[in-house]
């Protein structure tokens, strides 16, 4: 049965994100394998080795039943600058890692996608690919490749993109997850429309699902919290997101250890949506949803794969302003604007395919009803009315009684890619900075890349037309959806 996965955490803001991600799972694993055992969930995201050697030896899974000796990540972290980097392999975490699966350089790529894309990837390739390589000959069954990087700057969006097309090349049949931080409206790289277009093109093609993460609901939603303000709902003021929680035992982003960053509790936020995702991979559970699974349930559609994510509660390790949120609660919040990753409210338009995945001490029956209750609330198309998809992990989240992660292929997904290309526009019609671009590409791939995003927001707002249309119309709109692309 597939089951590992290889983070592939790629520029500042994928390292950062990875570097909270590996410190939460060891955290998960220790308080839910206090025995210390390595066993077939653990082996998911870690390998087990015998660090008497120079190259550290594998020590097989066998029974399940064998005690850690030194986890290794499987993971492979690349940069184009090296600040991020060294500065995790001096933190607490640095043995997790395997030096021969760094892949780094010094001058960066200039907050240019081109660059990065076109310069950077060429060159570190094959050194990507061998330490790719040396991570999935580790694997007895490697299920997926996950990357993580953002889309505002160069390397995570140039170099980003041109590696998952490398994973798609030599290894189609492995799934490519994506988690992708698209830049805000106020980003201080003023290129970063040009750089979130190219690198959204490339995502469409080469990924097999997008979880979207932008920072403008990031910060929004750690200000709230840090203001005191209501993140679930009015009466859960107390689930305030904690900042710092991670970074006293990781370092903080950056190396500062006395206080935590901005970007801190943003990236906390990411990181726990990606534990809850992995958690039915990592632990077990009685409904746990395989990767593939997931995949064919949310993306009926090909193209059509950017699952907006979802939290609730959103809080942080050992927040002790916590207060217990009933489970009614839970699934009441998390389709809510306020508890999305993404500037989208995803209830208010159809919604193709949902995702709720529930960890905790929860019974099958309480879900159920849960889910009958929600049901009647979401817009799901008229030939998908029982796309909701549904996970239970046993696991709780460290110092969580329960958390629920709400997956969304919803059309809203229209208004997040419209504005990524109304950015592009504003740039692109006076052709301003356009010349860094075609140092290294063509002119006409800028337009390309836009053309192929704008197609998928106009799908994603036909599909909604066709929910509320009469089913001849309907049909009409879909099959014409259905229909390949001319060559």
């Amino acid at each position: 049965m597939p089951r590992e996965i290889i983070t592939v955490q790629v520029g500042q803001c994928g390292n950062q994100i990875g570097w909270r991600f590996w410190d939460l799972a060891l955290r998960e694993h220790a308080a839910h394998n206090p025995a210390g055992v390595f066993d077939d969930a653990l082996s998911s995201f870690f390998r087990n080795v015998d660090t008497r050697y120079t190259d550290p030896v594998e020590i097989p899974l066998g029974d399940g039943t064998r005690p850690i000796s030194a986890l290794r990540a499987r993971a492979v972290m690349v940069d184009t600058e090296e600040g991020v980097v060294n500065q995790l392999l001096k933190s607490p975490l640095a043995e997790v890692f395997d030096r021969a699966q760094l892949v780094t350089d010094v001058s960066g790529a200039g907050n240019n996608w081109a660059h990065g894309h076109a310069v950077y990837g060429p060159a570190h390739r094959e050194n990507f690919l061998e330490a790719v390589r040396r991570a999935a000959s580790t694997c007895d069954s490697l299920q997926c490749f996950s990357l993580i990087h953002s889309l505002g700057g160069g390397t995570g969006s140039g170099l980003g993109t041109y590696l998952l097309s490398a994973l798609a090349d030599e290894y189609p049949k492995q799934l490519r997850f994506a988690t992708s931080v698209f830049p805000s409206a106020d980003d201080d790289v003023i290129t970063s429309p040009y750089n979130a277009t190219l690198a959204t093109a490339e995502l469409i093609e080469h990924a097999d699902v997008v979880f979207p993460v932008d920072n403008a609901a990031l910060a929004e939603l750690t200000t709230r919290a840090q203001g005191g303000g209501a993140v679930a709902s009015e009466g859960q003021r107390g689930a305030a997101l904690s900042d710092n929680a991670t970074s006293r035992a990781v370092g903080g982003v950056g190396g500062a250890v006395t206080k935590a960053k901005a970007f801190d509790a943003m990236n906390n936020l990411v990181a726990h949506m990606l534990a809850n995702l992995t958690a039915s991979v990592r632990f077990d559970g009685a409904l746990n949803v395989d990767l593939t699974d997931l995949t064919s349930s949310l993306v009926p559609f090909p193209k059509l794969h950017f699952v907006l994510p979802a939290l609730a509660p959103l809080y942080a390790l050992k927040d002790v302003r916590y207060r217990s949120m009933r489970l009614e609660g839970l699934f009441s919040d998390v389709l809510q604007p306020h508890a999305q990753l993404v500037q989208a409210d995803p209830k208010h338009t159809t919604m193709l395919a949902c995702g709720l995945l529930l960890r905790g001490d929860v019974t099958v029956s309480d879900v159920q009803r849960n889910v009958a209750r929600l049901r009647p609330q979401l817009r799901l198309p008229f030939w998908n009315p029982d796309g909701i998809k549904v996970g239970l992990c046993a696991a709780a989240p460290v110092g969580q009684p329960q958390a629920l992660l709400a997956l969304s292929n919803s059309c809203a997904m229209a208004g997040v890619l419209g504005n990524v290309t109304g950015r592009f526009d504003l740039l692109y019609k006076r052709r301003a900075h356009l010349h860094h671009f075609t140092q290294y590409m063509e002119a006409d791939g800028m337009a390309s890349a836009r053309e192929i995003v704008r197609t998928v927001a106009a799908d994603y707002s036909s599909h909604h037309r066709a929910a509320s249309a009469v089913p001849e119309e309907a049909e009409a709109l879909l099959a014409r959806l259905r229909r390949p692309p001319p060559v």
